[in-house]
């Protein structure tokens, strides 16, 4: 089962990677060409639903033309950074590890998630009650994140369990099929299972761990944007900008064109939303000088260091470029 479930998960993936969408958008001459990527949900896609809403034209504003992949994770689009086949993307918490690491830079803070999960099949009273089961999780995301930190908490480890790595996608259809006893995951994808196993159990949550651990997710870039292009990464940090500040303002009309975009009920979208914490301009600006976001970043590295994915301490100024989301206040 391991093997054939690892093979499906491989073909999704590579299908996630290539499947792109242009949205139309600038064009102009003389425009900064920009490869997007993004995750179909509200945290990964509300900020370019502004930018390329007809009433905002940030991107045309700031002399960008933007082409927008959608991805089903984050190391997905870390990768294509890597590559060469992103400027920039989205990543959740999970997937912070990378920038760390050296891979990306993180160019903008997004919002605080709390749509992670630990899902199990019904009639599973804890965590503990896991042991020897089968659970499917998106490896190196946050519903990774969020599984490593239940077992923990549960005096555990993944050597307790039977960890099958899954495409997001593939969770679904192997949840509702009984195909696996839990899963580490998120929402909205959590909703649409529940559609069909509504009396799935929630084991754990983001705000079990709010006292350890914070979950922002976030914008990063590739290291050459960042080094080589600089006019280019201030240009669309300043439409990131522009977006954050608008869905802090404009909340409601910015459910109305993330729905649009991703061609969801407004209600579903608003539901995703939900699970977020927005932050303000003034905020991000404000947790970037103050050092808050560098005391959730260390927190994560402390989680990651845990779970094997850094070696040691990691100062986030090597890759939370700070200075140049606050540099390109305009």
């Amino acid at each position: 089962m391991r093997k054939t479930f690892a093979a499906v998960s491989v073909a999704v993936m590579a299908l996630s990677a290539t499947a792109c969408s242009s949205d139309g958008s600038g064009g102009a001459d003389g425009a900064a060409h920009v490869d997007f990527g993004y995750i179909a949900d509200f945290n990964g896609a509300s900020l370019l639903a502004v930018a390329v809403a007809d009433a905002q034209g940030l991107w045309k504003k700031h002399g960008i033309d933007v082409k927008t992949s959608v991805f089903t994770n984050g190391p997905l689009q870390i990768q294509a950074l890597g590559t060469g086949d992103l400027d920039f993307g989205y990543i959740g918490p999970g997937a912070m590890w990378l920038p760390a690491t050296g891979k990306a830079k993180v160019v903008a803070m997004n919002t605080l998630g709390n749509a992670d999960r630990v899902i199990a099949q019904a009639g599973t009273t804890s965590m503990a009650a896991l042991k020897g089961k089968t659970i499917g999780v998106p490896e190196g995301t946050s519903g990774d994140m969020i599984l490593t930190l239940a077992l923990r908490k549960a005096g555990m480890t993944k050597d307790d369990v039977k960890i099958v790595p899954m495409d997001a996608s593939t969770i679904v259809s192997a949840f509702t099929s009984k195909q696996i006893d839990a899963a580490g995951f998120w929402y909205p994808a959590v909703g649409t299972i529940k559609k069909t196993v509504p009396d799935l159990v929630e084991l754990a949550r983001n705000e079990d761990f709010a006292d350890t651990v914070s979950f922002p997710t976030a914008f990063v870039a590739g290291n050459d944007v960042v080094t080589k292009d600089r006019a280019k990464a201030e240009k669309v940090v300043a439409v990131l900008r522009d977006a954050i500040q608008y869905r802090s303002d404009h909340l409601d009309e910015t459910i109305a064109a993330t729905a649009k975009m991703l061609k969801q009920p407004p209600e579903q979208v608003k539901a995703d939303a939900a699970n977020s914490k927005v932050l303000s301009l003034s905020e991000l600006d404000g947790y970037t000088k103050d050092g808050t976001i560098d005391k959730w970043l260390k927190g994560m590295n402390d989680y990651f260091t845990g779970a094997g994915k850094l070696t040691g301490a990691v100062d986030p100024k090597t890759y939370y470029t700070g200075d140049l989301f606050t540099g390109a206040a305009k």
